[in-house]
C-alpha cells in the first residue's frame, strides 16, 4: 500500500507541472488537429491524442507536451494494475478501480465528462473549447487521481478495520488461566491447618492417655509438712 501511494504521490507532482502549461496543451492540440484537417469533432479520446503525436505533429515543443499527457494517463493506467494486486476489495473499491480502468481505456470516449471543483481545468477554456473541443480530455487526468484518492482512503480505512477486529478477537479467544482463585487457595489453607491443629490434639490427648506418669499422679496437697 505505501508503494502504491508514493506512486500516487509522484503521478501528482508530474500533472501539476502539466497542468501550468495547459495552455500549451490545447495550442498543441490546436496545431495537431490543423495538420489532420480534424477541425470538426471534438478531441474525444487518448488514442485521438496519440494519433494526433504520431502522424501530425512537426513541433518539439508540441511534441513534448502531448508527449507528457500520454505519459500521465500511461502511468495512471499502470498504478490501476499494482491497485488490483494489492487488495482485491468489496464492490465499492472495485467499482472506484474500475471507474478508473473505463476512463483511462483508449479509446473511451471522454466528451462527457467535466472536472468540477476543486480543479479548474475546464474554466481555464474558453466557452467553445470547453463545450466543443477540449473539456473532456483535459478533465480525464483529474477525474482518475480524485478517484484514486478515494480507493486509496477508502481501502486504509477498510484494511485497518480488519486489523482491529483481528486483534479483539484474538485478545477474546485467549485462554483462560488455570490457576484457582486466591479464596479457593485460602480456604484450603484453612482447612489444611485446622486438619494439622486436630492431629496435634489427637496425639496429645494419646500421649497423656499412655503416660504413667500423667494416670498415676497423686492428688495435689497445699504445701507444708504431711504424714
Amino acid at each position: 500500500m505505501n508503494e502504491v501511494v508514493e506512486t500516487l504521490r509522484k503521478i501528482e507532482q508530474n500533472y501539476k507541472l502539466f497542468q501550468q502549461q495547459q495552455f500549451s496543451f490545447i495550442r498543441a492540440l490546436d496545431h495537431t488537429r490543423e495538420e489532420a484537417h480534424d477541425l470538426i469533432r471534438p478531441v474525444s479520446s487518448i488514442v485521438q491524442v496519440q494519433c494526433y503525436k504520431d502522424h501530425h505533429c512537426y513541433n518539439a515543443t508540441d511534441r513534448r507536451i502531448l508527449n507528457m499527457f500520454i505519459s500521465i494517463c500511461n502511468d495512471l493506467r499502470n498504478l490501476c494494475q499494482k491497485l488490483e494486486t494489492v487488495h482485491p476489495g468489496d464492490n465499492l473499491s472495485k467499482g472506484l478501480l474500475e471507474k478508473c480502468k473505463v476512463l483511462l481505456n483508449d479509446s473511451n470516449d471522454l466528451t462527457a465528462i467535466r472536472a468540477t471543483y476543486p480543479h479548474g481545468v475546464v474554466n481555464y477554456l474558453s466557452l467553445e473549447e470547453a463545450r466543443s473541443r477540449y473539456g473532456g480530455v483535459v478533465s480525464v487526468i483529474p477525474i482518475v487521481i480524485d478517484t484514486m484518492n478515494e480507493w486509496i482512503t477508502y481501502t486504509k480505512r477498510h484494511l485497518q478495520y480488519t486489523v482491529s477486529r483481528g486483534c479483539a478477537m484474538s485478545k477474546k479467544e485467549t485462554p483462560i488461566s488455570q490457576t484457582p482463585p486466591a479464596r479457593h487457595l485460602g480456604a484450603q489453607t484453612t482447612i489444611n491447618n485446622k486438619n494439622t491443629v486436630q492431629l496435634q490434639e489427637k496425639d496429645c490427648q494419646r500421649c497423656k492417655y499412655e503416660d504413667p506418669r500423667l494416670t498415676n499422679k497423686a492428688p495435689w496437697r497445699p504445701p507444708g509438712k504431711h504424714p
